[in-house]
């Protein structure tokens, strides 16, 4: 399977800019994989389609503001950092940019406060760094980080908490698990009294999300890892819905990857945590989802592979072009589909 087989025409003007308001007023796409019918709604009618025998998993991982700006101490070149993980209490990986002025030994500042070193070199512009600071290091990072948004999205971003979801609550993600920012915390109510139970995961979001494909053949790309967690609530919570059969719908790709990760070979769960570089796509079959509701995504990304795997590759591409005939807002801050 070629990376061009994932790929669609998107007019770069469908690419949403900066989120609606309110949150929960954006488009939903409802497409059923049974009928192939296609809906046309708001986000707020999601409860039209979740009751007592449904379970919603949602990602509680939380943004942090990963994009700082380093100045060399040696040189005054200016280079850009993107933490996108942690390693232990002091060291990181992170991107940088441009990445031939970070060469391993290199010092850059922060601030007063804030400095690392380069102590490794990989590819594609990753680095290894080792911090020094001042006091504790996530509030020196919140005094220089920046909201580190896609570079699809030009217009600065008014409300920093426009990038995260209403129940984020571990930091340690660069990227937002971007389904889930169209629920409200009146939505997520509304929710609760349908019936629905909501179930807490986490998965703190790095390159295996977002770094794009650059091979040719699909099965050669690697995935870089991720951390997840599964709580002993969170894993009770699951085992129940299971044995009570009721439907398992992900709010978000990195909530199945949670998800299809951490499921043993007979069907439960259990509490831990890990890493996971698992890769998604066509012809895999889900072990431990039955809907799924997500964004649009980027032409030829992994994520637009997930969703592929989950209702067919033709199929997707179908509900996608439909999607830019009917000018739907694609990516991060744009609308969402739900797949039954």
């Amino acid at each position: 399977m070629k990376t061009s087989d994932f790929y669609y025409n998107l007019p770069e003007e469908l690419i949403a800019q900066t989120p609606v308001e309110p949150r929960d007023s954006s488009r939903l796409l409802v497409y059923d994989r049974k009928t192939g019918r296609i809906e046309h709604r708001h986000f707020y009618d999601i409860t039209d389609y979740l009751g007592p025998d449904d379970v919603l998993v949602v990602n509680n991982t939380k943004v942090i503001p990963a994009r700082i700006y380093g100045v060399g101490d040696a040189t005054g070149c200016r280079v850009e950092f993107l933490l996108h993980k942690r390693i232990n209490l002091t060291e990181w990986k992170v991107l940088c940019k441009p990445a031939k002025k970070a060469k391993t030994g290199s010092v850059f500042s922060f601030g007063d406060k804030l400095s690392c070193e380069i102590v490794s070199t990989g590819e594609m512009g990753e680095r290894t760094v080792r911090f020094s600071f001042d006091g504790v290091f996530e509030q020196r990072l919140a005094e220089v980080g920046q909201t580190p948004l896609p570079p699809y999205i030009h217009e600065k971003l008014a409300d920093g908490t426009r990038y995260q979801t209403v129940y984020a609550k571990h930091d340690g993600s660069c990227a937002a698990p971007t389904a889930g920012l169209h629920f409200t915390p009146e939505l997520m109510e509304k929710v609760r009294a349908g019936g629905t139970e909501i179930i807490e995961v986490l998965l703190h979001v790095g390159l295996g999300t977002f770094r794009p494909v650059q091979v040719e053949s699909v099965e050669e790309h690697k995935m870089h890892s991720e951390f997840w967690q599964i709580s002993e609530t969170a894993a009770k919570a699951l085992n129940d819905a299971i044995s009570a059969k009721k439907r398992i719908i992900s709010v978000g790709t990195t909530s199945v990857r949670v998800l299809e990760s951490a499921i043993k070979e007979d069907g439960t769960y259990e509490a831990g945590c890990g890493e996971t570089s698992i890769f998604i796509y066509p012809p895999y079959k889900s072990k431990a989802v039955d809907a799924l509701i997500t964004n649009f995504h980027l032409p030829e990304s992994t994520l637009i592979m997930l969703v592929s795997a989950f209702c067919g590759r033709e199929q997707t591409l179908a509900v996608y072009n439909e999607a830019v005939k009917e000018k739907y807002r694609f990516f991060s801050f744009g609308d969402a589909m739900l797949i039954l």
